[in-house]
């Protein structure tokens, strides 16, 4: 873990050295020669006093924003988080395996959970585990709204940013037809709506 000190100084040195020479980031830190006429008259001092105190207000505020930006960066890098339609087989999953915060269509009482599968399938099926493997791969378990069956599936994220969805083992996941449930196919495309 790095100590405060350094971790200052670094952030300074490699992010508030470049950001300095920004018009905008001088006037954000308050570094400009009005700022350096207001503290003349407010606190007095040497020209090497004010510019010793305006570059500490400059530390804090670079660092400030450095942090910031680096939360926004982590907050916005969520690829688990997603509402993928497969247009040809009329199926929806939406899905968030960050945090419980999806109510799932019928299932209301049982609270938030992580994602849910629906649309053209016979009932409502709901995540009920998963593994990200990274941020593109991941195995999620679903269980159909009755809890009589399970089923794995994997997730991939493709390069044309679409999802390849496979089912692993057995596939339970059916849809009806006439009289009859029969089985959806085992491995499909789905794209991401947002």
């Amino acid at each position: 873990m790095l100590k405060k000190k350094p971790f200052m100084l670094f952030i300074y040195k490699y992010v508030g050295f470049e950001l300095q020479h920004n018009t905008f980031f001088a006037n954000f830190v308050g570094v400009n020669r009005c700022s350096i006429e207001v503290w003349k008259t407010q606190y007095g001092g040497t020209q090497n006093t004010i510019w010793r105190k305006a570059k500490r207000n400059m530390e804090k505020r670079a660092t400030l924003a450095a942090m910031f930006a680096f939360a926004t960066a982590c907050i916005g890098q969520q690829p688990w988080r997603l509402n993928l339609v497969c247009p040809e087989e009329r199926i929806h999953m939406k899905l968030n395996l960050y945090e419980e915060n999806i109510e799932v269509p019928g299932l209301e009482a049982f609270g938030p959970m992580n994602g849910y599968m629906d649309g053209n399938i016979y009932g409502v099926w709901y995540v009920v585990g998963f593994d990200i493997k990274d941020d593109k791969h991941a195995t999620i378990t679903i269980a159909n709204d009755l809890g009589s069956e399970d089923q794995k599936l994997t997730l991939t994220q493709n390069a044309d940013s679409t999802y390849q969805l496979k089912f692993l083992g057995y596939n339970a996941v059916k849809r009806a037809q006439g009289k009859k449930l029969i089985k959806i196919p085992s491995e499909f495309k789905m794209v991401n709506d947002k």
